[in-house]
This record gives structure tokens, sequence and C-alpha cells, in this order.
């Protein structure tokens, strides 16, 4: 174990007397479900018999991305449970709500550990993994660290390592990021770059399959509640910014005043990131001489409205389909951007701002097809939105363009299916049998299941 490891380590322990304080004042705020939090102390175990797989996603868009995986998991091996873990209530949701029925009963939800010693031991011995994946970047030190004692294999699916990540491992926590990633028998990269950085901070023989959030499949759309959309806006033009943050909201509502000066009529929405923030939205518009309504208040974008608040979650898709074009929120602020996927599966034109480094390798394709444009501030937002909204040819060549660009890696999911079956026994092995695929005795670090060498770009 590093010093820095060891360091986290206490310093976890020594804040663990306080963070029950801590989780219920975020329970109060809507952030923790009440009668759940003791399974953010490792408690709620319930270990069915056979052979357990747990994943886990931390957020919505980690969630998004696993679920093409439980799919092809569920193909693969009819007997196995998954335990998926989230760190938030609002990937909690998502899942209730996407999962198929018919997979549901497979599934085992359970919130995730805070990172204190005690905890994520409480939590392993509760449900002894066969095996675990952790999706993207989640590098707790105590849960890995508590994982390799208890033997369990891991897999780091969908990796990324932003350059700004990659400085900050490499100057700062050297040593830690070789004791998190050497814990990895398999990493599975999100793109080329992701791998070698990987491979710089000490993972072992990473990957690069490919990206699974270009696997995921379209956002879904209740039909009822898109023709009761539909209605309610007619043939108004509709430009929705997506996901936004704070900061961007001003931004979309100058680019509305002035885009209604050359298209009238136009709606523009808003879907907050958090739709908590529904209500200051509204409030800000208002201040701005804008009419506005409330998705979550129950409010419809008739033709008095002018721009709409889309404040409930999980019913992005229905607001993709609907408008002629899209801005991708946490990209006209330093956010890194939120998920140019989701439109471009819709057929919706995209717009984007500046700041796309979370995405940074679907945005260039994205941008190199012709599938999506870039704009600075609100000027050239409202310019952007003018030039897609005002000719339909633009607006369908954009769209095709951007469907060209992501039809890739139809089977990643199953890749990554098969690499994580090859960490976990063969059914009906006991415990302490080898895991399919892995020679006994062959180091953690140094297991890598049957994939393909080298790095594969995409």
């Amino acid at each position: 174990m590093s010093l820095a490891a060891r360091a986290w380590r206490l310093g976890a322990a020594a804040l663990a007397p306080a963070l029950p304080l801590y989780l219920r004042r975020r329970a109060a705020r809507g952030k923790e479900i009440p009668d759940r939090l003791g399974e953010r102390r490792g408690h709620g175990a319930a270990r069915p018999p056979g052979r357990v797989l747990w994943l886990h996603a931390a957020s919505v868009g980690e969630t998004l991305s696993i679920l093409p995986v439980l799919d092809a998991l569920e193909e693969q091996a009819p007997d196995l449970t998954i335990l998926l873990t989230t760190g938030t209530v609002t990937a909690a949701t998502l899942l209730r709500q996407r999962l198929p029925p018919p997979l549901a009963p497979r599934v085992i939800h359970r919130f995730v550990p805070l990172d204190v010693p005690a905890w994520v031991e409480r939590f392993l011995a509760g449900w002894r993994p066969d095996a675990a994946g952790l999706v993207e970047s989640e590098l707790w030190p105590n849960l890995i660290g508590a994982a390799r004692r208890h033997g369990v294999p891991l897999a780091l699916v969908n990796a990324r390592v932003s350059d700004r990540s990659f400085r900050r491992w490499r100057n700062l926590a050297p040593g830690l990021a070789r004791y998190l990633l050497s814990a990895f028998a398999v990493v599975l990269a999100q793109s080329a770059s992701d791998a070698a950085r990987l491979e710089a901070l000490g993972a072992a023989a990473p990957r690069c399959l490919g990206n699974l959030k270009f696997a995921a499949p379209p956002l879904p759309a209740d039909p009822a509640r898109l023709a009761g959309l539909r209605a309610a806006v007619g043939d108004r033009p509709v430009l929705l910014a997506a996901s936004t943050h704070p900061g961007e909201e001003q931004q979309v509502m100058a680019a509305h005043r002035l885009l209604a000066k050359r298209l009238p009529g136009l709606l523009s929405i808003i879907a907050p990131r958090h739709p908590e923030r529904g209500t200051g939205i509204a409030s800000l518009a208002e201040a701005a001489g804008l009419s506005a309504s409330r998705r979550a208040a129950g409010g419809l974008p008739g033709p008095a409205v002018a721009l709409h608040v889309a404040d409930t979650l999980g019913e992005l898709g229905l607001f993709y389909r609907l408008a002629g074009v899209a801005l991708v929120g946490g990209s006209l602020v330093p956010h890194g951007g939120q998920n140019p996927l989701e439109p471009a599966r819709l057929g919706c034109p995209i717009l984007l701002g500046p700041h796309t480094a979370n995405f940074a390798e679907p945005v260039a394709r994205l941008l190199a097809a012709g599938g999506a444009l870039e704009v600075a501030d609100a000027a050239a937002l409202a310019a952007a939105a003018h030039a897609v909204l005002s000719d339909g040819v633009r607006a369908a060549g954009m769209a095709e363009a951007a469907a060209r660009a992501i039809a890739i890696e139809a089977g990643l999911p199953g890749q990554v299916a098969a690499a994580l079956l090859d960490l976990l026994p063969p059914p009906g092995a006991g415990p302490g049998s080898p895991r399919r695929g892995l020679d006994e005795g062959t180091p953690a670090v140094s297991r890598t299941s049957g994939l393909a060498t080298g790095l594969a770009g995409r």
C-alpha cells in the first residue's frame, strides 16, 4: 500500500463518526434516500446463492453506459446475479425506469458505501462478490484495497482519464495511481489515448475495445406524453438546451431573445442537468421578461410560453424528439460537457459549446463528420440555431452525419460482458474455484482474459 493510500485510509476512518450527520443532511436535500442510509455504511447485504457479479456505476452517465452490458450478461450467463451499486439517487431512479422487466429480478441495486475502511469491509464481507467491474474512473482507495484483500478480481470498464486528471495523478500522487490501477485484472479503456494514459499511470496491459457510450440505446419516450407535447407546441420552431449547468441558462435566454427576432413563435426548452433547479431557472426567465412554464409543475409549452423548463427526471428523450436543434449542456461553461451521443441517436441536430473534454473523442468524431456545430457564446448559439432551424435540408444532413459517426461498436457490450465473465468461476463451481479463462496462481495484475492484445484505435 502506498503512503498516500495509508493516509487516505487513516483520514477516512477519522472522519467516519461525522459522516452519518453528513448523510442525513444530504437526505434532507433529496440527495439520499432516508430509509436506505444504512447502505452507505455497508449494511443491507442479501447475497443470493450462485455467482454474483458486482458492477459499480457512480451516476447517471455511467449507469446508462452499462445498461447494454446487463443485457449481454443475461444472454451469456443466465444464472448470474448482478449487484449494481450507484452513488446517486438519480442513477438509482434511472435504473428502475430503464431496466427491462425480464432482467429486473436478476439485478439487485444498492447504494455504494462511502469509502470508509470498516464500511467497505462490511459491504464486501456481506455480499462476497465473485468479481467486480467499476465503470469509468471510480478509483476509491479503501474500496479497491478491501477488494484486493478479499480476493475479488477487478475490472475497470469503459475507463477514462482526461489529460488534466492524468497530469494531476502523475504530479501529485503517482504512487497512489500505481497502487490503485495495479489492482485491476482487466482494464478496458474508452479510447487508445485513455489506454496510453492509464498504462503510464500503472495499469497492466489496458485494452481499448471502444466506448460503451456509443453502444447505448436511444433515450426512451412515452408516446402519449410525446403526443401531448407536440400538440401543445404545434409547428413552432424549438431550441432545446439539454442537461444545462449554472451559468448556461442565462446564455440560452440571451440567445432566445436574439433568435426570436428572426424566428417568430420560437420556443426554447431548458432541461437542467439537476431538475431541482427548475424553480430558479423559471424565475430567471421571468426576470428576463420571458414567459415560462415548468414541466414538474404540470405546465405545458403552449402558444403564450416563450421558455419551457423541463425539470423532470428521465424525460430527456421526449425533448430531443421534439426539438429542431439542441445545445448539449455543460459545454458553454467549463464543466466538460454532457453526452452528445444522446441527440445523435435521435436525429436531433447538435450544437456544442467549447468545453467538451468529458467527451473529447465522440465530439471530435461528430464535428469532423459534420454532425455537430461548435458555438462559443449566446450570439454564436443564436446564429447556429437559426442556420439549422431555418434550413430543413441542413438539419437533415447534420442528423444523418451524426448517425453515421456513431453507428459503430454494436458488438461492444457483448465483448465487455465476456471480459467480465472471464473473471468469474464457471457456473456451479464452489468457493475458491479458479476463474474462467484465468490460470490458478497468476497474479491478479496480469490476468487479462482472452482479449486481443495491443491498443486498438477506433
